[in-house]
């Protein structure tokens, strides 16, 4: 199965994205847009910048745990990931975006 994107709107009313992998699981959260457009427009730009190594920002969140940023060529993130327990497993879901995310499906469901 295949990886895809959702878009959906939250209870503020903002237009969200997330990348589900194949097995259901989520691997990237965009930012909340206040325009639909907006938020296809960062879709787009996961598709294009997710198959390049150097977008990657590796970080270390606020609790300890490993975690990852996907940035523009702006360097403007553009996706950021949950935390995993170990550098191996957050490297694992970079790796995972790449391969989902370029052609990925929409559920547009906001429609």
């Amino acid at each position: 199965m295949a990886g895809k994107f959702e878009l959906y709107q939250d209870k503020a009313g903002e237009y969200r994205f997330r990348l589900k992998a194949g097995n259901g699981e989520i691997i990237l959260v965009g930012e909340g847009y206040k325009r639909k457009a907006s938020a296809e427009n960062g879709i787009e730009s996961v598709r294009k910048n997710a198959p390049l190594d150097a977008r990657y920002e590796r970080k270390v969140a606020g609790s300890g745990k490993p975690m990852f940023n996907l940035k523009a060529g702006n360097g403007q993130v553009i996706g950021t990931s949950e935390t995993y327990s170990s550098d191996s497993a957050r490297d694992n879901g970079i790796e995972s975006v790449k391969a989902n995310a370029p052609d990925a499906g929409l559920d547009d469901q906001t429609a």
